[in-house]
């Protein structure tokens, strides 16, 4: 079996601060590779459309303060929530916080009510990719202009899978891609990205390939993920925070 990183996404709904904290420290002390939250502003499921929900890159800033070994992100920003400059600051910003263990994600977008209710322009798909498109590179522009630095190279990851824009995008630009389950599914949008990169002029092994197992049953299907390209793979946890199917991926990893 491949050698492989775990990763456990906190989703930041039907809970409280006490839980998020509870469990991004038991994911650091159980070594996880990365942990992250997500960037929604209302629950997406499992309760109440109106229940409990914490914003996402406040609670990265707190889990910088609060952890230590992990990597640590959003998965994934949305592009168009923020002014992109302002992102690119954000994140070296908790970059400094955490040490240096920041991974900057950045997608498109995708959940009209978060648009909606805080005043965003949804758009069209288009246009969103768009906005993805130039925001990629006004973040990259301030990275580079900020002082201090981040404390290394802060590391950029593109969530999404459409074929035409945001696999070429994350050809030119990312660090790490994470794609989305079944196995079969993965393995065919991470050939396209592969084909981008060599379209672009990019090394394809460059580009670290990680997978959110969201779909039931993935979590199962280690060695087909493994198979289809997956190099980091990441559990979402929702509350009570359960991180079993985590320290049983962890537990996999050391019999590779």
């Amino acid at each position: 079996m491949a050698r492989f990183q775990v990763g456990v996404q906190l989703e930041p709904q039907h809970c409280s601060i006490d839980d998020l904290r509870r469990a991004w420290r038991e994911a650091d002390d159980l070594a996880v590779d990365s942990i992250w939250i997500w960037d929604h502003f209302f629950p997406l499921w499992g309760g109440d459309p109106d229940g409990s929900h914490f914003e996402g890159w406040s609670l990265l800033a707190a889990m910088a303060c609060e952890t230590s070994r992990a990597t640590i992100g959003v998965l994934v920003t949305g592009s168009s929530y923020r002014n992109p400059d302002l992102v690119a600051d954000m994140a070296r910003t908790v970059d400094h916080l955490s040490g240096g263990r920041v991974i900057l994600g950045i997608g498109a977008g995708w959940c009209e009510r978060d648009y909606r209710e805080y005043g965003y322009e949804f758009g069209t798909a288009g246009d969103r990719l768009r906005a993805l498109d130039s925001n990629l590179a006004r973040v990259q522009a301030r990275l580079a202009r900020l002082n201090p630095p981040p404390m290394g190279r802060l590391p950029v990851m593109i969530g999404g899978e459409g074929e035409k824009v945001t696999l070429r995008l994350a050809a030119r630009h990312a660090d790490m891609w994470n794609g989305f389950g079944p196995p079969e599914n993965f393995a065919r949008k991470n050939q396209i990205l592969t084909t981008w990169c060599v379209c672009v002029g990019r090394d394809p092994a460059t580009i670290q390939r990680t997978v959110l197992l969201n779909q039931p049953g993935d979590a199962d299907r280690l060695e087909e993920f493994l198979e289809a390209g997956a190099q980091h793979l990441i559990v979402p946890c929702g509350a009570p925070f359960d991180l079993g199917p985590a320290k049983r991926l962890l537990e996999a990893g050391t019999q590779a």
